[in-house]
């Protein structure tokens, strides 16, 4: 287990360094002076001069990287143009509303998707398993932006149960910040439990067509524990790496969500500062976007070890 432990950590660690070029080359290839792009062309040579300074931009290119990638291990994000203060207290402030909607979002989807791919798969080729499968057809093809329009009108606008809108901070209490959540978490769960269910169907079908199954039935065991104590911990594998892809998206891809409900959260960050060109923003932010995507996977690859021991022999 230490063994294969220390060859994901590595491969994690080799991942997140050749992202970190990635970003930084992409932000030198940006047509144009970095400096003059984020103030406008209408801006001084002077106040150019100044924020290319601030950036290092009169720095050798590989000294730059150097110098980033060492904020980066030290925390230190660099400074927002915008806002005019550091970039990872503008991520750690957004991150307070971002994450608790991912997992929030996340545990309803898992919530729904699993009991669903599970009717389905032990009544396969039934009615109850093609009316199933095909409302989840439909949640997949959804929009989720769509489908949050239409939860604010009912349940925000003409019920009135929950706000439109707006995030009132954690200060205010925590009922209202999971309250003014619901919907949001709602929108995004949905689709991504219709996609989760379907995959769940299908690894549960082809693992109930294997032998051992087979044998399981005949020594006698009844259907239900065939399909939970056999059948299900043997599917797990393709849906744990759904689970690590849906965080992933819900942590990284909820910028219509956000805007949409007007949720101060890393998404709508992200928006904000592209639209203000605020580069070092972007920079940072996708960054700690990108890390939090190869921990997500790391931790995914941890648990197939613990769902199949065959993966510890083998490394």
């Amino acid at each position: 287990m230490l063994n294969y432990a220390s060859k994901r950590i590595l491969i994690g660690i080799v991942t997140l360094l050749a992202a970190s070029i990635v970003v930084f080359a992409v932000l030198e290839v940006v047509p144009g002076d970095p400096a003059r792009l984020m103030l406008g062309m209408n801006a001084t040579e002077d106040a150019v001069r100044t924020l290319q300074e601030q950036m290092g931009l009169n720095q050798p290119l590989i000294a730059r990287y150097f110098n980033w990638l060492g904020g980066l291990l030290t925390g230190d994000l660099g400074r927002s143009y915008t806002y005019s203060v550091p970039v990872i207290s503008l991520i750690t402030e957004r991150v307070a509303v971002s994450l608790p909607l991912a997992l929030i979002s996340l545990v309803l989807s898992t919530v729904i998707a699993i009991p669903v791919g599970l009717f389905s798969a032990a009544r396969r080729g039934s009615f109850s398993d093609t009316a199933t499968m095909g409302v989840a057809q439909i949640g997949v093809a959804i929009p989720n932006f769509w489908f949050a329009l239409l939860l604010v009108y009912v349940f925000a606008v003409t019920l009135r149960l929950v706000p439109a809108g707006g995030f009132p901070g954690w200060n205010a209490g925590v009922w209202l910040g999971l309250k003014s959540l619901i919907l949001p978490s709602i929108a995004l769960a949905l689709p991504q439990a219709a996609i989760l269910a379907r995959v769940t169907r299908s690894a549960l079908l082809d693992v109930l067509g294997e032998d051992y199954i087979r044998t399981a039935r005949a020594k006698g065991l009844t259907r239900r524990k065939v399909l939970y104590g056999h059948a299900l911990r043997n599917a797990l594998i393709p849906v744990l790496t759904i689970l690590g892809l849906q965080f992933a998206f819900l942590l990284a891809g909820t910028i219509i969500i956000e805007n949409v409900f007007y949720l101060p959260g890393l998404g709508r960050l992200v928006f904000q500062a592209i639209t203000q060109r605020d580069l070092i923003v972007v920079e940072g932010v996708v960054m700690v976007l990108v890390a939090t995507v190869i921990l997500v996977n790391l931790l995914v690859d941890l648990s197939y070890a613990i769902v199949d021991p065959r993966l510890r022999s083998r490394s």
